[in-house]
């Protein structure tokens, strides 16, 4: 059978099974698998079926994948993220536009120890909702800044999509990690002065809170110092080379448990909760993961791998122009699909290309991991969005949409000054 015919039909079938909502792991492993037997033998497509999710999960690379979600469970567990809300609140109510900037840096700083944007935006929804509604402000104000402060759960460290980016292409996740600390801080300050702008423009929707006494204030600092040990400790020990990625993200997973169950707030039963759901994060993860590599199998043998290579490389508009192509593709895969799903098909296609055409290998992650986060917030998928709508069903999707829209053009605005200027993303590398 024709190899390209076989190609075409297995994209076809692969995105028809996502729109027949298919989880996205099981439809690629289907298409993998399927061309695979299709093209070479039936049984030599049962072989690698036997074979390849064993070699996945048994992979000592990506045993960092479930430390990581662990260390985020237990943190969560902790109630870390109520803790660094209220000491936000605490230093920022006081201000006009006060707790939405709370909101804000506590999305930021959650992300920081939880790693997940999903995971930081559902809880910053049961924690922070009912306090902005508290304060006045709009449910699309409220609900568009929790979805967009989600997203700094993919770009600040430490983040599962780094992880495996960095395995997938054959990179040290260190660098990965220290690149995405400035842009994402970038996303806290400028997702500050996108409220304020609001704040101008609609004054009503921006209420004014009372101060803290600074007997409150300075009591929750009492309270977020394990967040900031736990983060010190990760990343400050990659940083300094103290221990390797899969080393730190098992003594930030003992870390994280030791401080909730110090502060009395882990016990066995919540220790089993955080266990189950890290379990069913992970195993969710690797079969995504799964189902790629066997996808990627069929790639190989079809050569659409190379034939894209070669078309990318070969388009007449220069590298800048390549990129700025592929970033438009990353927008709209990331509006339809799950962001780990299109890192790990995409990724084996267009990074020797972007390599082929002179990008760096650490800032080309950083623009390629952003790109995904508008996909979280973008219509007409959004997860985040939807995860949000779950929690808050009076609020509706074209609310959070339309909440959402000025901190998407802040996002673009980001993603362009990381582009133009790729030191904001390899200072930090650099100096290590």
């Amino acid at each position: 059978m024709d190899r390209e015919v076989v190609a075409i039909g297995g994209f076809v079938a692969l995105f028809l099974m996502m729109f027949l909502r298919i989880p996205v792991g099981i439809a690629m492993a289907i298409v993998g698998v399927g061309g695979f037997g299709l093209l070479t033998s039936w049984p030599a497509a049962f072989r690698l079926l036997a074979q390849s999710p064993f070699s996945t999960v048994t992979d000592f690379n990506l045993s960092v994948v479930p430390m990581f979600i662990l260390m985020g469970a237990f943190a969560s567990g902790a109630g870390m993220s109520r803790d660094l809300f209220a000491a936000s609140r605490a230093w920022l109510g006081h201000w006009r536009g006060g707790v939405g900037m709370a909101t804000i840096a506590t999305c930021g700083s959650f992300a920081a120890i939880n790693g997940s944007s999903v995971a930081t935006a559902a809880t910053m929804t049961q924690v922070a909702l009912p306090e902005l509604r508290r304060a006045g402000y709009g449910d699309r104000l409220s609900t568009g800044m929790i979805a967009a402060g989600g997203t700094l759960g993919i770009m600040i460290p430490p983040s599962v999509i780094f992880v495996l980016y960095g395995i997938i292409t054959d990179q040290d996740v260190t660098p990965l990690f220290m690149a995405g600390i400035i842009p994402g801080l970038m996303g806290i300050v400028m997702y500050a002065i996108t409220l304020r702008i609001v704040m101008q423009l609609r004054p009503g929707e921006v209420p004014l809170a009372e101060a803290a006494p600074w007997s409150e204030r300075l009591r929750s600092l009492s309270t977020v110092w394990p967040a900031a040990l736990l983060f010190l400790f990760v990343i400050g020990g990659l940083y300094g080379g103290l221990f390797t990625i899969t080393e730190a993200a098992g003594a930030g997973a003992v870390g994280a448990l030791l401080i909730g169950v110090l502060q009395g707030r882990l016990g066995p039963r919540q220790i089993m909760e955080c266990l189950i759901t890290s379990l069913r994060t992970t195993a969710a993860i690797f079969m995504i993961v799964i189902g790629a590599y066997l996808f990627g199998y069929f790639l190989t043998l079809t050569q659409s791998t190379q034939n894209i290579i070669t078309f990318l490389v070969n388009l007449p508009v220069g590298p800048y122009g390549v990129l700025a192509l592929v970033v438009l593709v990353y927008i709209i895969l990331g509006a339809l699909m799950d962001e780990l799903a299109v890192i790990l098909v995409t990724i084996p296609v267009v990074f020797p290309a972007m390599m082929q055409l002179g990008f760096d290998p650490v800032w080309f992650g950083v623009v390629i991991v952003m790109t995904c986060t508008l996909g979280m917030i973008s219509p007409p998928i959004g997860m985040n969005v939807f995860v949000i709508n779950s929690l808050a069903r009076d609020v509706s999707l074209v609310q959070i949409y339309r909440g959402i829209t000025p901190f998407l053009i802040s996002d673009l605005i980001r993603l362009f000054l990381i582009c133009a200027f790729p030191i904001l993303a390899l200072f930090l590398p650099s100096t290590m």
